[in-house]
């Protein structure tokens, strides 16, 4: 099988709509990803968090910067089309204008 980084992104406006949800919204999500996590739990190498704020380095400094990742996981699967029908239906599609960017994580050439 091969592993995929899986990225969950929205705009920040999205995000900070979410931030806003009333405690029971946010147990129907939360809900709603844990029912998610157990139909898909085959595929699930690390179910992942919610990410914060960016932080950008280069080789003279750091500044804060932006982005529109909201959380990841590490999903396992033959391929990413296979991997693409475990995720339809996900709870993240309920975030406005939300979309899941799916990476496979390659092996290192000689490890």
């Amino acid at each position: 099988m091969k592993k995929f980084l899986v990225l969950y992104k929205a705009p920040s406006s999205s995000f900070q709509q979410m931030m806003s949800a009333t405690p029971e919204q946010q147990k129907a999500g939360m809900d709603a990803w844990m029912a998610w996590g157990a139909k898909a739990a085959g595929s699930i190498v690390d179910m992942g968090a919610p990410l914060g704020k960016s932080l950008r380095v280069t080789a003279t400094g750091s500044s804060a910067s932006s982005n529109d990742l909201g959380g990841y996981s590490v999903l396992q699967a033959e391929s990413k089309e296979a991997l693409a029908a475990t995720l339809q239906g996900h709870p993240h599609f309920m975030t406005p204008e939300g979309f899941i960017d799916v990476v496979e994580i390659m092996p290192i050439p000689g490890m």
